[in-house]
């Protein structure tokens, strides 16, 4: 289980090497504000194709490294551990429901896909980036289009089918986390932050050579928010300092999706804006339009016992050294990065109008 435990905090949002790292970033860029979208009833799409990493992964992350495979994840749903990094549903089924579709089905069940084929395919792999981040073992963001170049190639997937489909893709810090775990310097984590952009930025133009005509793309949601940094100061307070180094990556992916569009004289791509729908959630406190209650928003339901332990772990005797709120629906954060299913209905509902947009331009 150790190595469960070391891989549970280490997708999405850098675990503790990057809490302890990061939280000294100091950049003084200007807040951006990318925008959302996607159907409703001009052309709604006929499938849904993932790529990135947790906040979208319903199960493609390698079940002997632990992680979303361990309990207590996925008891809200489907019941038990089911690949999803959260109680219950993520990002990538909300989107789904939006579309009138099921959530597609995870890659790693491909071969034995039959009908479920038709609602599309979920690439995303949880702890994953646009640069290896465990060296080959996770399918980097390039990788996760080469599988699905080869469907395409193999005619699983037509270019019709890609026409009348939404693509979503998720990029929320694991490249960077890596980054500074193998040595890198906050002083040249700012030079790497376009770094990555670019790559992404390639990635995208890539999705659209294949033939992608809708691609929503996530924008950092405001990672100084996270229960893993706000604990820092009892879950009271969210870190300024690394909600710039968010906004610094947001406003260099806003100038890449505007330049995309205009190079190809299109509006294939659309933000996704994480950062403002996780900050609306937030800072509603009680409620959010009447329908959610987070009276403590930044503290996590599942929580570790100390500073060591996280979400799933267990000792050498499988003595849990995490607990469980009573009531999921009462937080917004399930684990140290991820929201709940709660949490995730919440920022969902916060997109919707947003997302009507979409196939409106």
């Amino acid at each position: 289980m150790q190595i469960a435990e070391s891989f549970n905090t280490l997708f999405l949002h850098p675990n503790s090497l990057m809490e302890t790292s990061i939280l000294f970033i100091s950049f003084f860029f200007l807040l951006a504000s990318g925008y959302a979208a996607t159907p409703e009833t001009y052309g709604r799409p006929t499938k849904l194709f993932v790529f990135g990493d947790s906040y979208a992964d319903t199960g493609n992350f390698i079940k002997i490294l632990g992680g979303s495979w361990i309990q207590p994840y996925g008891t809200t749903f489907p019941g038990k551990p089911a690949g999803r990094f959260s109680d219950g549903r993520v990002l990538t089924d909300y989107i789904a429901r939006f579309l009138g579709l099921k959530s597609p089905l995870a890659y790693r069940w491909v071969k034995i896909g039959g009908k479920k084929l038709r609602y599309g395919m979920n690439f995303a792999y949880g702890g994953s980036g646009v640069f290896n981040t465990l060296g080959d073992l996770l399918p980097n963001m390039t990788t996760q289009i080469g599988f699905f170049q080869k469907l395409v190639d193999q005619n699983v997937y037509t270019k019709s089918d890609l026409q009348s489909s939404l693509v979503l893709v998720t990029l929320s810090g694991n490249d960077y986390a890596t980054f500074l775990a193998n040595g890198g310097t906050l002083q040249s984590l700012q030079s790497f932050i376009p770094r990555v952009i670019n790559q992404l930025g390639a990635n995208l133009k890539l999705l659209q050579e294949v033939g992608a005509t809708k691609v929503a793309v996530a924008s950092l949601p405001p990672s100084g928010c996270l229960p893993r940094i706000t604990q820092f100061n009892s879950f009271q307070q969210c870190n300024a300092t690394q909600n710039v180094a968010a906004n610094f990556h947001n406003l260099l992916l806003h100038q890449t999706v505007s330049q995309l569009n205009n190079q190809s004289n299109s509006s294939t791509f659309h933000i996704l804006d994480l950062y403002n729908s996780f900050s609306t959630v937030l800072n509603q406190k009680q409620s959010y339009q009447g329908e959610l209650k987070f009276e403590t928003p930044l503290k996590p339901c599942c929580i570790g016992i100390n500073s060591d332990s996280f979400c799933g772990n267990v000792d050498e005797k499988g003595v849990k050294l995490y607990t469980v709120c009573s009531d999921p629906k009462s937080a917004f954060f399930w684990d140290g990065s991820h929201p709940s299913e709660a949490g995730w209905h919440a920022v969902y509902t916060t997109l919707k109008s947003g997302l009507q947009l979409l196939f409106k331009c």
